[in-house]
């Protein structure tokens, strides 16, 4: 081969290499790019998703009366536990849930969430510090129903199981768990005080209802894939829109007039029945799921939740049971009919070990915090937080004026 020749194969070859090597070059780099821009799509959606978590949660629980400090703060604390907590404990291999951080973040707020529906059932009942030992005991018993359920753990749900939202694993697990520490948890004398509400904490009740129902979308459509999240975001939307309508329809026929607390908490079970299968269901059937769960929820605040108090002999402060624990099985049994190809046998079994599951742990969890004490006095900032007056400044001129008036019966009686 002459020196032309080979200075032209060796060029030619050199150019080739090249080429290939910018080619990968370029796809690995474009696929770098691809995964940064769904990494930052999916942080946009667990800001929302903690946005939800703070103030959304936060301030739908302060429509306790004299309760609303302990009720920011303990969101506040029960948050911050939940997170750091299936965070680390989800890198144990034991559970093979090997994500990337964004996504363990978005599962951690997915626990902190059920978390936080647990404490709605033991609203005011709780010394500030058993808020942070139920989160600590909460989060395993979480990730272990997470990963059997949802994860094929032990290799029971082979068929796997249809809950992209949350509906069954998030929803339903946190409020039965919330309703069984409920129930080793209340005593006689919290069963015996009412949990009062005002016109103050009804608004700002209504406002966290209503920042829960604007982010409720990312909360279903954050590990969905890029493609589904149009249909998922407008499903969530539609069914959140048919719990509301029909919330206020029922609500205003067994009332006779609007309840605030229905509006708040009702009106949001269309976010959590269309959790199962809001990637699937076409958009009159997600409409259609949110008016029977709005219409379950709303029945169950009107009429079972103060026979649920007797027949329990336990008071779940937040109707918990109405809002997550109904509408998040029905949800799961939706999907059943709805998702072609799904395993309904496998689908029962999901809801059942979730069920079972949860009350059993719960009342596990009950019976430590028991340990840990009891408030004095059940519903009041002033137990533990500075500058927390017990009574309003018109309940104080109240009591004042009866005080007189009884002064005043005795002074004529010994007359």
């Amino acid at each position: 081969m002459d020196r032309k020749k080979l200075f032209f194969f060796l060029s030619a070859s050199i150019f080739l290499l090249l080429g290939f090597s910018m080619v990968s070059f370029a796809q690995e780099t474009g696929n770098n790019i691809s995964n940064s821009i769904i990494d930052v799509q999916k942080y946009e959606r667990a800001v929302h998703i903690m946005a939800m978590l703070m103030v959304g949660f936060g301030f739908l629980m302060v429509f306790v009366k004299k309760y609303g400090r302990s009720a920011l703060t303990a969101t506040f604390l029960l948050v911050s536990v939940a997170v750091p907590i299936y965070f680390f404990v989800d890198d144990l291999s034991f559970f093979g849930n090997h994500k990337n951080e964004i996504e363990k973040i978005i599962l951690a707020e997915f626990g902190a969430a059920s978390l936080l529906i647990a404490a709605g059932a033991l609203l005011g009942r709780l010394k500030m510090y058993q808020y942070i030992v139920l989160g600590f005991l909460f989060i395993p018993f979480y990730i272990l129903n997470e990963w059997i359920v949802a994860g094929n753990g032990l290799g029971i749900m082979s068929q796997g199981i249809a809950d992209t939202g949350g509906s069954i694993v998030i929803h339903a697990f946190g409020a039965l768990f919330g309703v069984g520490a409920a129930i080793t948890m209340t005593s006689k004398k919290e069963m015996e005080k009412p949990v009062e509400s005002d016109a103050t904490s009804d608004k700002f009740s209504m406002l966290g209802s209503m920042i829960l129902w604007v982010f409720w979308p990312s909360f279903c459509a954050a590990l969905v894939p890029i493609q589904l999240i149009p249909h998922t975001i407008t499903n969530v939307f539609l069914a959140l829109c048919g719990s509301t309508f029909i919330t206020y329809i029922i609500s205003t026929l067994i009332r006779g007039k609007i309840s605030a607390a229905d509006i708040a908490n009702a009106a949001l079970a269309g976010g959590v029945a269309i959790g199962s299968t809001c990637d699937h269901a076409s958009h009159i059937a997600a409409l259609i799921i949110g008016i029977i769960a709005g219409a379950i929820s709303t029945v169950g605040f009107a009429v079972i939740q103060d026979k649920q108090k007797t027949f329990l002999k336990s008071v779940d402060t937040c109707g918990v049971t109405n809002l997550h624990g109904f509408p998040g099985i029905f949800g799961g049994l939706a999907a059943i009919p709805i998702i072609g190809g799904l395993n309904a046998g496998s689908q029962l079994m999901g809801i059942l070990i979730t069920v079972v599951s949860a009350v059993i742990f719960g009342l596990m969890t009950g019976k430590v915090l028991s340990l840990f004490g009891r408030r004095q006095e059940a519903y009041l900032d002033s137990e533990e937080f500075v500058d927390a007056e017990e009574f309003s400044e018109a309940e104080k001129l109240i009591l004042d004026v009866k005080k007189l008036i009884q002064d005043e019966e005795y002074k004529n009686k010994l007359n």
